[in-house]
Formats: C-alpha cells, sequence, structure tokens
C-alpha cells in the first residue's frame, strides 16, 4: 500500500495546474516517509475565503477565514463518527487505505500570504498542504516549543522538494 492523495478545486479565482497536483503528491510522500507512515489516503480541497469562512466557524467556532483547516480521520473525539466498513464475502474485500483525513486549502488567503512572504503561489500552497498533512497525524503547534517542531518538519519537507524561499 502506499500514501495517496485526491484533490479538488471549488475555487475559481485562481487556476491550479495540474502539475501543482503532482507537487502536492510529491510532498505527500516525502512528509509520510519522513513520518514513518506507509499507508492512508488524503483529500484536499482548494476553496475561497467564503468557504473557509463557514468551515472555521462551523467546526471551530472562530468567526473569519483561515488559511488552512485540517479534518483528521483518526481522532476519537466525543463528536467523531467512527467508519463502519461492512464486507458481505471476504472475497470481495478489497485492500482499503486508511483515511487520514481531509485538508481545505483557501487559494485567496495562500495568494496573500504568498505577496507577503515574497516566494511563489506554489511555495505557500506547498507549506500549508505540509503544515494541514502533521495536523492530520497528530502534530499541533499550541506552544513555542510544539510550534518550532512542526516549522523544522515543515522546512525540511518543502526543501526536499526544491520548494525554498524565493
Amino acid at each position: 500500500m502506499s500514501v495517496t492523495m485526491d484533490w479538488s478545486n471549488e475555487q475559481e479565482a485562481v487556476e491550479i495546474p495540474e502539475a501543482w497536483g503532482q507537487r502536492l503528491e510529491r510532498l505527500l510522500e516525502l512528509a509520510a516517509r519522513a513520518e514513518g507512515i506507509e499507508d492512508g489516503e488524503v483529500a484536499v480541497t482548494f476553496v475561497d475565503d467564503a468557504r473557509i469562512h463557514e468551515l472555521n466557524r462551523e467546526y471551530r467556532g472562530i468567526d473569519r477565514p483561515t488559511d488552512v483547516l485540517s479534518f483528521a480521520m483518526q481522532e476519537d473525539g466525543e463528536d467523531e463518527l467512527g467508519i463502519i466498513y461492512e464486507v458481505e464475502d471476504e472475497a470481495d474485500e478489497l485492500p482499503v487505505s486508511e483515511p487520514l483525513g481531509d485538508i481545505i486549502i483557501s487559494v485567496e488567503t495562500a495568494v496573500r500570504q504568498a505577496e507577503d512572504y515574497g516566494h511563489s503561489l506554489e511555495r505557500e500552497l506547498g507549506f500549508l498542504f505540509v503544515h494541514g498533512f502533521l495536523h492530520l497525524i497528530g502534530y499541533d503547534h499550541q506552544d513555542a516549543e510544539a510550534e518550532a517542531v512542526m516549522t523544522a518538519k515543515q522546512e525540511a519537507v518543502l526543501q526536499q522538494a526544491g520548494l525554498t524561499r524565493e
């Protein structure tokens, strides 16, 4: 098995070339390998600020847009629903990648941040994707020490992929 990714573009402001999807797949491969993850599936959706604002308000209680949201499938919170796979006949069973979760990225915010930081939109989207992936597998940045760990991991993956700050 392997770590796989599906992506969709639900915003219209910026064209997301197929090559960028391939770049995200490479980032996923590098990040998963660095974390020892050999199997899983990640879904990535590109949205606008209005949509990520809705999601941020609904799921985090924060009434403003953000750059990236991650929804891990492996969390066992009180409000999380378990996923049950039913198989009628074991002969029909197919190998299924365990879903790791969903990453939602606001392209509008990514454009602004890329301009603010002086690097490419592709690099910013890559950064947000790796950041979201690390959240899916349990990393967080609630304090300075945890943020430093995440930042170092993100930068290492981006460097390996050639997405350096310009």
